[in-house]
């Protein structure tokens, strides 16, 4: 035997001799200065609805899809947080984690609420979900917001300080400024930028910057916010589930495969890796993914071994922490930090994977998620008017599925198909319980003139709303207006009855609108709450509508109408601010004289294809050629004439046999644009009348559109109905409507965030990099949840929707909207599904077919704020209609037939509106009001605003108020006085004073409002 095998056995046997112990590990490390500080974060990322539904993620069923089980998540943390004091974990999903909450023993609870104030287990964020960024409406963002942050303040008497936005795609200003700052959080962290952002921000150590997200609050709601090097994983290498492939820590030296030291140089080189792309000596690692630590050992096992290990060799330093530890190691730096504004939209992760199709995917959902939420606002309202129950009926059940629906993979449009249907559901069953709030509330207050108060629960009404559509039991809802369909309107009033509809505005101001029900009688008369006939308008119900009703009202109720109306009757509602009108239908006496009065004109355009037609009774016409083409805008008030067109096309979606990215629910991949041209002869009809004209046109054989003029409205009101789309050649296709007109935007145009402020979008531009085009059309597309517009030296052009679409300026002087989405491939994004929505009525299944509306208008320069503030507030928060018969005159003898809940001679001001009043369980009331405008947008509006709350609330003395966070989890001067002053890479150290409406006087009551800004309120009234 040579001497090298002698020594090599020797060795061996050595090694293979040593005694294995038990190691005690060192987990007590804290921050080190002057090394690099490896912050690991324990999480899990835990959506709540994506390949399961909500119910399926938290008990783990449904495990042939996905194995997750959050229950086991919860379950196993507490014990191994237990098991060391130095451990940490955090924790976000708070519609999980009540779920698990109101699932453990007192003792167990006791133990959870030790471990929250030790600060080893954190709660940040604090929704109930973590929201979408780009399709929810900012109200919804801040009430599910608010629902998680109230419970956390309630069981624990905590405000979360972080925000964790980590897997939305792409992010939004309003998220930074307002989901960030105002509601106290110290720093916000994400995962999913632009790869070509981050490559970039990786060169020049801008991964973390301060936010400055709102032009016109500046400084003063700015935020520290860090993107991660690669989204929301732990470095390679370093994923410990049970049965994840990563090698183990292994040091037991009396086994085979010891590593200590092979590791231990792998973790430090990442850290130095990222220490290289980061500012100061602290980075954190995102210790987690999608649904990990349910069996929570497997991680800290292996992270008590690195901390131990690494900590030993000392060339780093690593240690349990959270995102608040890390942001008070960043501040305590005192380094500067680059400025960023505006927002991280669009999202792309590879060359041609733009993630700006979910802007407009499931567009149905979109719209009932969207109208739920005006719904919800009106709610809350009623049910303070008349008194919170703390049992049912109330409005919680809405509040918890609105609170899920703005999920990120929810209203996002991202789910499978059986969770977009158990997200329906949900706001179904709300929606259902909210109903009989606002029935009850609605008669108790019409009753109180006679009864002297609101005494019971009494429920005279059944409701209507033009929003999506399904069946409440027991009781019928027009929840179907969007397809004609109402049930308590289509009564036959030829017998003497008449239809009493009581009209209510959620708003804080006076409005006016033209109501529109569908009815079965043609001689019909409206009056109004004094007894005076006032004007109205029979139209016709035309054959297309008809057939759309037919089809849909099987399809969400099950069974065919009995009967079909004839007409849409139309009347012009004026309404009080936070009140409701009163409106009788009866049949008319005079039935020559009402028939020649109220019924539409018609025209049908195949005789005059060489003629001009004019429609609009008001201020505005639109000018059609004789074969339907839309070719002017005149507005005789403001003295716009502007060419306009208007057209439908689709872009074929990739089918990803050239590269394997399709086009799919998250991405838009057009592979080639194609029109759609109108069908035959061109025909369309043209309803006229006293009230609204009408151009109904058959664009194809799936597409319909009625353009709406109000006689008292300076804007138009397109209707289109898309669908089915057509599969049959094998292509999927995203339906768009382009309007074409002479503004020379040269590139630019405006977006909205989240509904709030408007940002400039330069065409093929990015203000943080220079941007490589590589997908032309899906690289300009951008959110919409308010509208769009664009502007010249002389006229702007804004377009306001009905429900979060994509949209974008593709050709100067052209706006397009993506209206509808139907694909045959999944785009490899984890859904595992083409989005293919469809409609089964019995065997007969046909593609989802889309109604919805947008609406359009052309003014003089810097004088379309004023419209799209007040009618985007006007869309989200629509009128609430309720309906009861009568027999003569017994209604108006025993209800009172207005109302409003503010002094008679008030209303606020035009830049301020409501967002929330509500009564809460402790009997205290969030108030919620927000200035609508920014600095500079409204030569008038963009001014400070005051509220009189004595004369909003002119019956109810106020005992107490105090102004709170924006998520109302703690007083608002408390906060200031806690927030972080985060220095500005290049700024002098002193920033321009933000003006913000000043301290409430207990006196006078009376709130200031800057533009931009919101202020909430905990208000106690004697």
């Amino acid at each position: 035997m040579g001497v090298f095998q002698a020594c090599f056995l020797f060795v061996l046997v050595s090694l293979l001799c040593v005694e294995s112990k038990y190691i005690k590990y060192d987990t007590s490390s804290v921050i080190v200065p002057g090394k690099i500080n490896v912050h690991l974060v324990a999480h899990t990322h835990d959506d709540v609805g994506w390949l399961k539904t909500v119910d399926q993620y938290y008990v783990g069923s449904n495990n042939s899809i996905q194995g997750a089980c959050v229950q086991n998540v919860l379950d196993s943390i507490v014990p191994a947080l237990l098991a060391d004091k130095n451990r940490k974990f955090i924790y976000v999903e708070q519609a999980f984690f009540q779920r698990w909450w109101r699932d453990q023993s007192e003792e167990v609870q006791n133990v959870v609420k030790q471990l929250v104030s030790s600060g080893q287990l954190e709660l940040i964020n604090g929704g109930m979900c973590m929201h979408d960024e780009a399709a929810p409406h900012y109200i919804d963002m801040i009430d599910q917001t608010t629902l998680g942050h109230q419970f956390i303040k309630e069981e624990f008497n905590l405000t979360p300080r972080i925000g964790w936005q980590i897997d939305p795609f792409g992010h939004s200003a309003v998220q930074a400024y307002l989901l960030g700052a105002e509601v106290g959080f110290d720093s916000f962290f994400f995962g999913r930028i632009d790869y070509q952002d981050r490559a970039k921000r990786k060169g020049d150590k801008s991964l973390e910057v301060v936010w400055r997200g709102s032009k016109s609050l500046g400084s003063s709601a700015q935020i520290f916010a860090g993107a991660f090097p690669q989204n929301y994983e732990p470095p390679i290498n370093l994923y410990y589930e049970v049965n994840d492939d990563s090698p183990i820590l292994q040091d037991n030296p009396s086994l085979f495969d010891y590593n200590v030291g092979e590791r231990v140089n792998e973790f430090v080189t990442a850290a130095m890796d990222q220490a290289n792309i980061t500012r100061t000596n602290h980075v954190m690692w995102t210790m987690g993914t999608d649904f990990k630590y349910q069996y929570a050992h497997s991680w800290y096992k292996q992270m008590d071994k690195f901390i131990h290990y690494v900590n030993q060799d000392g060339r780093v330093n690593a240690l349990y922490s959270t995102p608040s530890i890390y942001t008070d190691a960043k501040y305590a730096t005192n380094e500067s930090w680059p400025l960023k504004t505006d927002d991280f939209f669009p999202y792309a992760d590879t060359v041609n994977a733009y993630w700006t199709g979910y802007f407009t995917s499931r567009p149905a959902l979109k719209g009932y998620v969207r109208k739920m939420g005006g719904y919800y606002l009106a709610a809350r309202q009623l049910e303070f008017f008349k008194g919170r129950s703390k049992a049912s009926p109330n409005t919680d059940s809405l509040a918890d599925a609105l609170s899920l629906a703005q999920h990120h993979d929810a209203v996002s449009g991202t789910s499978k198909q059986h969770v977009a249907n158990d997200y329906a559901k949900r706001l179904a069953i709300g929606y259902a319980e909210a109903e009989k709030v606002v029935g009850e509330s609605l008669s108790c207050i019409a009753e109180s003139a006679s009864k002297g108060g609101c005494s019971g629960p009494t429920n005279k009404f059944q409701q209507a709303m033009l929003i999506m559509c399904y069946t409440i039991p027991y009781q019928w809802t027009c929840l179907l207006l969007n397809i004609s369909y109402c049930p308590p309107s289509e009564v036959d009033l030829s017998n003497g009855k008449s239809l009493v509809v009581v009209v209510y505005n959620s708003l804080g101001w006076k409005r006016e609108d033209v109501i529109r029900i569908p009815v079965i009688n043609e001689n019909v008369a409206v009056k109004d709450a004094g007894g005076k006939e006032i004007e109205s308008q029979l139209l016709p119900l035309l054959n297309d509508s008809v057939g759309i009703r037919d089809y849909y009202s099987k399809a969400y109720l099950g069974m065919a109408s009995n009967v079909t109306p004839k007409y849409w009757l139309a009347f012009t509602a004026s309404l009080p601010p936070l009140g409701f009108n009163t409106y009788i239908i009866s049949s008319s006496s005079s039935t020559a004289t009402r028939a020649a009065s109220t019924s539409s004109q018609v025209y049908d355009t195949k005789v005059s294809q060489n003629d001009t037609v004019e429609i609009g009774p008001g201020n505005l016409k639109l000018i059609y050629s004789g074969k339907g083409k839309l070719t002017q805008y005149i507005n005789s008030k403001s003295l716009v004439k502007e060419s306009v067109e208007q057209s439908y096309s689709y872009y074929a979606g990739d089918d990803g046999s050239k590269d394997k990215q399709a086009s799919g629910a998250y991405i838009f991949r057009p592979n080639g644009t194609y029109s759609i041209n109108a069908e035959g002869q061109d025909a369309f009809t043209v309803l006229r009348g006293p009230l609204l004209d009408e151009v109904h046109q058959r664009i194809s054989s799936w597409i319909y559109q009625i353009t709406r003029v109000y006689k008292g409205k300076e804007h138009a009101e397109v209707e289109f109905t898309v669908g089915p789309i057509p599969i049959e050649d094998g292509i999927g296709k995203e339906v768009v409507t382009k309007i074409t007109t002479t503004v020379k935007n040269n590139k630019k145009f405006y977006t909205d965030s989240s509904g709030r402020d408007f940002i400039e979008r330069v065409r093929d531009y990015r203000k943080d990099w220079e941007l490589q085009v590589n997908q032309p059309i899906a690289g300009n597309y951008y959110p919409i949840n308010l509208g769009l517009y664009m502007q010249d030296n002389s006229s702007e052009f804004s377009i306001l929707v009905d429900r979060s679409v994509g949209g974008s300026s593709i050709v100067d002087g052209q706006l397009e909207l993506m209206l509808h989405r139907r694909l045959l491939f999944d785009d490899s994004r984890g859904v595992g599904e083409a989005l293919n929505e469809t409609v089964c009525v019995l065997e007969d299944c046909r593609g989802l077919t889309i109604v919805g509306k947008y609406f359009l208008r052309i003014d003089p320069l810097r004088e379309g704020a004023k419209w799209r503030r007040l009618y985007g507030q006007e869309i989200y928060s629509p009128l609430l209609l309720a309906f009861a018969e009568q027999d003569g005159d017994s209604w108006a003898s025993s209800h009172i037939a207005t109302f409003s809940a503010m002094d008679p001679s008030y209303a606020l001001p035009d830049n301020v509106a409501i967002l929330t009043l509500q009564e809460l369980n402790d009997g205290e009331v969030l108030l919620r009001l927000a200035h609508l405008y920014e600095v500079g947008e409204d030569k008038d509006l963009s001014l400070m605003a005051s509220v009189e709350l004595k004369k909003v609330f002119p019956h109810k003395k106020i005992n107490k108020i105090t102004e709170t966070s924006l998520s109302a989890n703690q007083e608002r001067l408390e906060m200031e006085k806690k927030r972080l002053v985060w220095k500005v890479e290049g700024s002098s150290g002193e920033e321009p004073k933000v003006v913000r409406g000043g301290p409430i006087d207990p006196t006078t009551l009376v709130v200031e409002l800057a533009p931009m800004e919101i202020r909430t309120f905990h208000i106690t009234f004697d």
